[in-house]
């Protein structure tokens, strides 16, 4: 009578980008950085769930990678102000500007992967985890 069916967790799902529903099948192929381009698939896997749930669902998820970039941006602002000593000189500016770009550029493509994960995970409420398909 005791149930078998071993649970994945939440965080595991979100950390390897895998379905919301079953919690199985990539939601991505290809890899962060690499050279093949990363592409959200049409369709799990695993359990058939669409990923795109409605036209121009991931329209949202730019909302959600606004929000990570203001963050990753604030904080590679504060850590140049304390690891350059403290200067807010005009002469800093570009040292600011330079370190605030380059980490947003090479933060890009894992914003992109992790705002439509968290979108699908989180914030949409039409994906159920389903513990059937976990097994």
């Amino acid at each position: 009578m005791g149930n078998n069916l071993k649970k994945t967790s939440k965080f595991c799902a979100l950390v390897k980008g895998k379905c919301p529903q079953c919690r199985r099948g990539a939601i991505f192929t290809g890899n962060i950085y690499g050279f093949n381009i990363q592409r959200t698939n049409y369709s799990c896997s695993h359990c058939n769930q669409r990923f795109e749930i409605e036209p121009g669902f991931f329209y949202a998820a730019m909302y959600v990678s606004y929000a990570m970039n203001m963050i990753e941006m604030i904080s590679m602002g504060f850590a140049t102000y304390y690891l350059s000593g403290g200067r807010l000189d005009f002469d800093s500016l570009w040292l600011y500007v330079g370190v605030i770009f380059l980490g947003s550029l090479l933060l890009s493509p894992l914003n992109y992967r992790y705002s439509r994960i968290i979108l699908l995970h989180w914030l949409s409420p039409k994906i159920k985890y389903k513990v059937d398909y976990d097994n």
